[in-house]
């Protein structure tokens, strides 16, 4: 690339979207828990565009609720094709000098080295006029092919309007382009939509350069996995697996071990350390942070939460957004912690919920202890101090505070601050009724021999 030649970027989005059956736009669906356009710019963003365009249709409104400032809304409407969709960015890029990296929503992993060869090749001795990115799938079906002599091309043509001879050619187009803006809007707009289907075709921007007797380029990616489109809940489950597939493997090159991969699921933005051990069946969220030598058992959910080194985590735990776990912390099964800190060394291994909390270092919480947190129309805090030890079945009654060193009795009810190195008891007291238990069983069993006779 020249680095003294601004980029502009202009993504495709104005699609329908009809095979989705979605009232969410298409663009919008998440894989690996982001937004597949989300996945696109942020490889784009690599490239530092100094402008972002992104020409909308159908569900408009959604993506400029879910851009806000890190895109132009550009408007197709009616829709008439992919070159009058690229039209539309003309007044947003107006007094842009530049280079024009043309791409679409719903193919969201092209990798930004494959963007970076289209914009370098755009810059080559022949000064192209049009760069085009190819693939060669392994079944061309209905794509358009690239005919070309070495890497130049000499040829666009959609697969409807395509020779048996052209039908031939493996190399596809993918749709995605590198133009000069000084040349891209001249180019459009001699587009013709003589073809089959009454449409301004993009790929017609070669076809136009080539009759000026100018160069058009092919790169094409070693890839064709990251130019496939989504177009369906299949497509989209499909991508999700592929890049489920290279996470894991991934991780496991940069040091994790995980016992069963294909069932551990990843988010977009999972951090993971060294040396953690990952068991089955485990889900991973947005936001979460795991450091060296974390544990992490099976059956467990994990979102918005970081875990320090040397902790254990599960099975079966549940980490709400928010959660942060001190070093050598432990929280075990059936644990569910929501926006809480955990000191280092703390533990909670059973049966419990800590929710709105903050549980100093060395803390011990006991079997099926309950922060409550939640009075029906607000959240209040727990604090557990240092040392403190919780015995199990406790209820916590949030706003409360356990010192350091305290202890709770087994099946205490909180509402009170319990002092640093105190002991809190809250029970109902015990009766004893001597006798009354085989007074009962007698009378019982004489009524049930009754009944039978």
């Amino acid at each position: 690339m020249s680095a003294n030649t601004p980029l502009a970027i202009v993504t495709l989005a104005a699609g329908k979207g009809t095979r989705m059956k979605s009232s969410l736009h298409k663009v919008l669906h998440p894989i690996a828990g982001r937004p597949m356009i989300d996945h696109l710019l942020a490889s784009a963003a690599q490239l530092a565009p100094t402008r972002s365009v992104v020409v909308a249709g159908h569900g408009r409104e959604q993506l400029e609720a879910h851009l806000s400032n890190r895109a132009v809304i550009a408007v197709q409407d009616p829709q008439h094709g992919t070159g009058h969709a690229v039209q539309q960015a003309e007044t947003a890029l107006a007094g842009f000098a530049g280079d024009v990296l043309i791409l679409y929503g719903d193919v969201p992993f092209v990798c930004t080295a494959t963007m970076r060869s289209m914009i370098e090749r755009l810059h080559g001795a022949d000064k192209p006029a049009v760069v085009v990115l190819g693939f060669e799938p392994a079944d061309t079906l209905a794509y358009g092919r690239v005919i070309t002599e070495d890497d130049r091309i000499t040829k666009m043509v959609e697969h409807k309007d395509a020779s048996e001879a052209e039908r031939a050619c493996r190399l596809c187009n993918s749709g995605l382009m590198a133009v000069r803006s000084t040349d891209l809007f001249g180019l459009l707009a001699r587009v013709t939509n003589h073809n089959s289907q009454r449409e301004y075709y993009l790929v017609d921007v070669v076809n136009v350069a080539n009759a000026d007797g100018r160069t058009c380029a092919v790169v094409v990616t070693s890839d064709p996995h990251e130019v496939e489109g989504i177009n369906s809940r299949a497509e989209l489950a499909l991508a999700e697996h592929r890049w489920q597939n290279c996470r894991r493997k991934q991780a496991m090159d940069e040091g994790a071990s995980l016992i069963a991969p294909e069932t551990v699921w990843f988010a977009w933005d999972t951090v993971l350390g060294q040396d953690v051990l990952i068991e089955p069946n485990v889900f991973f969220g947005s936001g979460v942070t795991v450091a060296d030598g974390v544990k992490i058992r099976a059956n467990c959910h994990i979102e918005g939460a970081r875990i320090a080194s040397g902790c254990e985590v599960g099975p079966f735990a549940r980490l709400r957004p928010g959660t942060v776990l001190g070093k050598k912390a432990k929280i075990g099964n059936f644990v569910e912690v929501k926006k809480s800190v955990l000191g280092d060394g703390a533990k909670a291994n059973h049966l419990s919920y800590i929710g709105d909390a903050e549980v100093g270092a060395g803390a011990n919480i006991g079997a099926g202890t309950i922060t409550c947190n939640y009075d029906g129309y607000f959240k209040y805090k727990t604090v557990i101090g240092e040392r403190a030890f919780i015995g199990s079945n406790s209820s916590l009654v949030a706003p409360v505070k356990i010192g350091p060193d305290a202890i709770v009795a087994a099946g205490s009810a909180v509402t009170r601050d319990v002092a640093a190195g105190e002991l809190r008891i809250v029970r109902a007291e015990q009766l004893v009724k001597p006798g009354w238990a085989d007074r009962f069983h007698d009378a019982m069993k004489k009524k049930k021999a009754e009944k039978r006779n």
